[in-house]
């Protein structure tokens, strides 16, 4: 008797951009994860993770801007609760990447290049991701509120199952902010490095980048663009996202629809 798949559980990644180095056009932000951990061992991957309650708690709402609940619900084509999503982007940035979209009273993002709000913000952090303090008690501790415009909702992609873990994922796409620094939490993530999407994609396919479908349909969209502005303008203007959802074929290759072999695999 063959087990029931597992029920996807609902899940937000943020695709992390900023200008190149170079001064020509831009590059993302690319984590790789512990060969210890049970989901896409030694991959790279984008900043992302499950929704906790919190995300979707009356204290959190009550501390965002630039989008309501039924905007973001609207946006993702579901009845209630859309908002959580986003706020769970920028959660998994902070935990797994020390990356905070969070704006002061003023509307400035908060700045953590000096040692006193580096070391402060990166114990906050710990807390966070281990469940000692919530994300909403952290930012009203520092007067901070999230600004939630910044990110951009651009795709939808669901975990075939057959899998130990299956996700709903929405993926976000937002620019880094200019005044702080990635740091990998040498747990679930051993290594980051900022790489043109053009680049992430030739490592894949040299076979050096391990990364899943959403991963690499996600810098297809990337390398598309050159500029930050061009990205962001096209993401805000997609509409209707479709939901893909991967099967497993016979021969247990990943299927896309539309390849030979996706309607006869099972869903």
């Amino acid at each position: 008797m063959s087990e029931k798949p597992l029920t996807p559980r609902p899940a937000a990644t943020v695709t992390l951009v900023r200008n190149a180095q170079s001064g020509q056009g831009f590059e993302v932000l690319m984590m790789q994860r512990s060969f210890q951990v049970v989901f896409v061992p030694g991959g790279y991957v984008f900043p992302g993770g499950a929704l906790d309650p919190q995300d979707s708690s009356d204290d959190i709402a009550a501390l965002c801007s630039g989008l309501t609940d039924v905007e973001a619900s609207r946006r993702l084509g579901v009845a209630s609760g859309g908002l959580a999503y986003w706020v769970a982007a920028i959660r998994e940035s902070f935990e797994e990447a020390g990356i905070l979209f969070a704006c002061n009273s003023r509307g400035e993002m908060v700045t953590l290049d000096d040692d006193a709000s580096a070391q402060r913000f990166h114990a906050y952090r710990k807390r966070v991701e281990q469940g000692e303090h919530t994300l909403a008690a952290m930012l009203r501790d520092e007067g901070l509120h999230l600004p939630l415009q910044h990110m951009a909702y651009f795709s939808h992609w669901i975990t075939p199952p057959g899998g130990k873990r299956r996700y709903d994922t929405r993926f976000f796409v937002a620019v880094a902010p200019p005044a702080q620094k990635p740091l990998h939490d040498n747990g679930e993530t051993i290594n980051h490095q900022w790489v043109r999407p053009a680049r992430a994609l030739d490592l894949h396919r040299q076979g050096e980048f391990t990364m899943l479908p959403p991963a690499v349909n996600s810098l297809r969209f990337l390398a598309e663009h050159d500029s930050i502005e061009s990205l962001m303008a096209s993401a805000r203007a997609l509409k209707d996202i479709p939901m893909i959802a991967p099967r497993i074929g016979k021969d247990g290759r990943r299927l896309l629809p539309g390849m030979p072999g996706y309607e006869e695999a099972a869903a």
